[in-house]
This record gives structure tokens, C-alpha cells and sequence, in this order.
């Protein structure tokens, strides 16, 4: 499984294949969410400057996989920390690898057999028919989602048509092959019909996007949140339907003080449903949860915690290097008060 873009490769870039299970670490066990086994390499190693969850050994050695892999088939590429350039201009990007290899159990034993299957699929996916050319338009309707992809210059320059729902992250629509998710810039859209109904039909397939685990953290300080999981590159996704995900998998029929809603990697969400003072722990955890998957899963999303409220999102906490840091708007000051309080 892929992400691509026929006009324009992300550099940040990425194919996965379904095979993948990005969940499988316990999330039950609140511990194992946020320390892994012990590293191939400790952490007294240098780390690599582009993947720091990567040794400089472990990073030269994937790279050096990359190369090889792509010269075995005819393509000569240079490699750079972040990314693969082929003469012809391709640009594949080693983020989501490097995260994929990182997160195999199996450890570096496998990584030239994932490295192969990666770029099979790249190149596969480069050189085959394009879908919006080959397909009939209603199977084209009827696997067009509606994902989130971080919101940096070159992803704005590329969708432009793409709303910024979530703070940092823009709303793209994209098809849903076999073994590619296509993400459809506003030409290929014009193609496939009004944006509008696009984006209404692309809503209605996200709600029948399967959630294969559905979590919950608790801990003794009153932390409390669930987390959805899935090999589906849209479950991220689900955040745009928030209230009714809440409805289905907590029986919340009603949401009046919002709900806390992480988003770490394409593949997970995270939410609180905001009812009383456990509200304060379970920001502080779920802001260390989101920061850990984003820094170390494909499909990287954000690292912070929003707060979802009468179906806007505002950005309440980003836990990073320096420390947990928390901005809540005045509405969201005076909620956690009240229930702190209370």
C-alpha cells in the first residue's frame, strides 16, 4: 500500500503495505504505549539526524537498502537523509519506511525484504495505469475518502482546495486502490465532478471505514480516553464525524462540554469525551500518547491534542522535547476550571 500523487510526490512521501499493523504494540498497558523493548541499538548511539528513533548505523544501513533496491531494478538514485531522487525526478520519501522498519518486530533482519516490497510498490504505482483514465466514474465515487495529510508549503501548494479542519493538517480527498492511496489534487477533482458532492460523497464512505481495535486507557490518576486503530490509511479520518464515532463506541449521546481528540499517524485516534475532572489527566496523557506515535509511526499526523467543540477543532496541547505544553482558549480555561472545581 501506497500514498501517491501523479502531479506532485510529498516528500515527506510513503508506501506501506496492508499487511502492516501499526497497533499491534499494547495499548492496554498504559507503560507500553510510551517505552519500547529495548532498541537494536542503545541510546547511548548517535542518533540519526533525520529519524532519531534510527541509530547513524541503523539509518546508513536502511539507506544503503534504498540504493540497492532501486538500482537492482534498473533505477539509479541518490539518497538523501529524507529522501530518494531518481534522474527522471521521482521523489520517494524514507519517512514512513524508516518508521515501518523501525516498528517490525522481526528488527533488522527484515528490512531489505520490507525495503524490496516498498519500492516494488513505488515503482509500480509510477509506471501503471492511472486510475481516474482506467476506472469507471461510480467506482471512482465509491472509494474517494476524505484524509488528513500535514499541512506544510509544499502539501498547500499542491491542494489548494484542501479546508485546514484540524490546525496543521489539511483535508484532502483521495482514492482508495489496491495498493495506492491516491491523493487527488483540485484538477484530477474537476475530472471526477463538483467538490461539493465529492466531499459529501467521500463523507458518506468514511463512515463505513472499518475500526479493527478500539482501546481504553485508564489510569490510576483518572486518565481516561479510548483509542481507535485500524490498517485503514483513513481512520485519522474518522476525527471529521467525531460525534458520531462517539455515539457509536461510548453510547454519548450527548457531547455538551466536547471532546479532547488526538491524531498521531493516519492509522489511530485518540479521544476523551469531557464529562469531569479526569479531563486534566487525561490532556497531559493523551498529549505524551499523541507525541510518541507521531514521532515514531508512518503516516505521521500531529503531535498535539484539540479540543473538538460544536464540530470545530482548536489546538489545547503539544507535549515535545522541552516539556508539555498546554493553550487553552478562555471557553476552554473556564470548562476545565468548572470541572476541576466542581
Amino acid at each position: 500500500m501506497c500514498d501517491t500523487h501523479r502531479a506532485w510526490t510529498p516528500e515527506q512521501g510513503a508506501w506501506l503495505g496492508r499487511g502492516y499493523d501499526p497497533n499491534l504494540r499494547a495499548i492496554g498497558d498504559l507503560v507500553g504505549i510510551f517505552r519500547r523493548g529495548e532498541r537494536r541499538e542503545g541510546m547511548d548511539q548517535p542518533r540519526d539526524g533525520e529519524f532519531a528513533f534510527l541509530s547513524e548505523g541503523e539509518a546508513a544501513r536502511l539507506r544503503t537498502f534504498v540504493r540497492e533496491a532501486f538500482a537492482e531494478r534498473g533505477i539509479e538514485v541518490t539518497v538523501g537523509p529524507g529522501r530518494a531522487t531518481a534522474d527522471a525526478g521521482w521523489r520517494f520519501g524514507l519517512s514512513n519506511l524508516a518508521a515501518v522498519c523501525h516498528n517490525d518486530s522481526r528488527g533488522p533482519r527484515s528490512w531489505r525484504t520490507l525495503v524490496d516490497e516498498h519500492v516494488d510498490r513505488a515503482i509500480r504505482s509510477m509506471n501503471g495505469p492511472q486510475a481516474l483514465k482506467t476506472l469507471p466514474h461510480e467506482q471512482l465515487l465509491a472509494q474517494l475518502y476524505p484524509r488528513f495529510i500535514p499541512g506544510d508549503p509544499a502539501s498547500l501548494k499542491a491542494f489548494g482546495y484542501a479546508p485546514q479542519s484540524v490546525p496543521g493538517l489539511l483535508e484532502v480527498l483521495a482514492l482508495d486502490l489496491p495498493e495506492t492511496v491516491d491523493m487527488l489534487t483540485a484538477d484530477s477533482l474537476a475530472e471526477l465532478g463538483d467538490l461539493t458532492a465529492l466531499r459529501d460523497r467521500a463523507f458518506q464512505n468514511l463512515r463505513t471505514v472499518r475500526v479493527d481495535k478500539h482501546k481504553v486507557v485508564k489510569d490510576k490518576d483518572g486518565t481516561h480516553f479510548d483509542v481507535l486503530m485500524g490498517g485503514s490509511y483513513f481512520i485519522a479520518s474518522l476525527g471529521l464525524v467525531l460525534d458520531e464515532v462517539v455515539r457509536r463506541y461510548t453510547k454519548d449521546a450527548l457531547v455538551p462540554n466536547g471532546i479532547l481528540v488526538a491524531l498521531p499517524h493516519r492509522h489511530q485516534l485518540a479521544f476523551h469525551v469531557i464529562r469531569d475532572k479526569s479531563v486534566a489527566p487525561s490532556l497531559q496523557t493523551m498529549a505524551r500518547f499523541a507525541a510518541a506515535g507521531f514521532e515514531e509511526s508512518p503516516g505521521a499526523l500531529s503531535p498535539s491534542v484539540f479540543w473538538w467543540h460544536e464540530g470545530s477543532f482548536t489546538q489545547v496541547a503539544t507535549q515535545d522535547s522541552t516539556g508539555l505544553h498546554i493553550k487553552l482558549t478562555q471557553e476552554a480555561m473556564d470548562l476545565v476550571t468548572r470541572l476541576t472545581d466542581g
